[in-house]
């Protein structure tokens, strides 16, 4: 772990009230400007008030291939507004003007950070309010190229676990890690099969032998109930695919956003919260 590089973050500062508490975290995950802007900047700056912890912004890519259909089809939504990084950075410049602690993490993939060029994003994440970066397709053994300028900017980089990674793989994983350690509880794609909290329970105990970094388990989370059941055993759940399938419902019924879309999004996530914030004794 090298999280010494990083100064107190609102990532650490969370997770460190969040542990005085007792309670695990919730991770919401969003796609930027899906549906339209207006109505993801009005989910946005909800999501602190109901519950939401952390939240992930998705950054649209046209070739998702770590994604499920539902959030491949949130980025295609997002795509036909022409959506680019400078506008999800946009974003979180106007979620910042209102919610100074809540701790924004972009997920997304390498190529339109390549293009973007990544001392540039690193310092414009930086500027925006932007507090880590998963980029699901960069291993450890290449990700330096980019995590060099996060730490010059005191961004975290947030890396992947999955089932397949082995003792053996997990040091290098962990050497470039920070914020926290995001474990995939399922092999495969988001949003297509249910996560299994036994084997989610054994693995974090694996996990916490190698690292003190704070311990997130995401894929496969479909409801409050199972929120709250697999945040029992770690540091915190992330729901993504759950909450872009409302979206997508919600566009598919009606042809476009209806007016209480985001209202429905965010009584959603106070369910989820409530389930996730109880699931310590």
């Amino acid at each position: 772990m090298k999280d010494a590089h990083i100064k107190e973050s609102r990532i650490t500062r969370r997770f460190s009230i969040l542990n005085k508490n007792r309670r695990p975290a919730l991770v919401t995950f969003i796609t930027a400007n899906d549906p339209t802007p207006d109505v993801f900047q009005q989910i946005l700056e909800g999501m602190p008030s109901a519950g939401a912890d952390i939240i992930e912004i998705g950054v649209p890519f046209s070739d998702p291939m770590a994604d499920g259909p539902a959030i491949q089809a949130a980025s295609q939504r997002a795509l036909k507004h022409g959506t680019k990084i400078s506008d999800v950075l946009e974003s979180v410049k106007n979620f910042r003007d209102t919610e100074p602690d809540t701790p924004i993490v972009l997920m997304g993939y390498y190529n339109p950070i390549y293009h973007y060029g990544a001392q540039e994003f690193a310092q414009d994440a930086a500027a925006a309010g932007v507090d880590g970066v998963i980029v699901v397709d960069l291993p450890p053994e290449e990700a330096e190229e980019l995590n060099v300028h996060l730490r010059a900017n005191n961004l975290h980089m947030i890396f992947l676990a999955a089932p397949t990674s082995s003792d053996e793989r997990l040091p290098a994983i962990l050497e470039h890690a920070s914020g926290f350690l995001y474990y995939v509880s399922i092999t495969g794609i988001t949003g297509t099969r249910a996560a299994d909290e036994d084997a989610i329970k054994n693995a974090v105990a694996r996990l916490r032998k190698q690292t003190d970094l704070p311990i997130a388990v995401g894929f496969g989370i479909r409801n409050p109930e199972s929120a709250g059941s697999i945040a029992s055993h770690c540091d915190a759940a992330v729901v993504g695919s759950a909450i872009v399938e409302i979206i997508a419902k919600d566009v598919e019924k009606n042809g476009k956003p209806s007016a209480g879309l985001s209202v429905t999004v965010l009584e959603f996530v106070k369910s989820l919260a409530t389930a996730v914030h109880r699931a310590w004794p």
